[in-house]
């Protein structure tokens, strides 16, 4: 992912959270981050166990990968 694109991203991710604040309470809006925090650390944790996986490989970023048989046996 380019930095222009986690630029775009979080933009986006902002101006999502800035309209789910308005319409709800505190305690409402929290379970949603929170959510988002556990969705962002089983998806680093899953970066960082490819990347292991891949330290023999000729590719050894997990987010390069495009092989769907690799991609399979890592998700394995």
């Amino acid at each position: 992912m380019t930095e222009a694109q986690k630029q775009r991203l979080e933009q986006q991710l902002w101006n999502i959270a800035n309209e789910l604040r308005g319409k709800m309470d505190a305690d409402e809006f929290r379970d949603y981050i929170l959510g988002f925090i556990f969705y962002k650390y089983l998806s680093e944790k899953q970066h960082l166990f490819g990347n292991k996986l891949l330290e023999t490989e000729d590719v050894k970023d997990y987010a390069k990968v495009t092989d769907q048989d690799d991609i399979e046996a890592i998700k394995e």
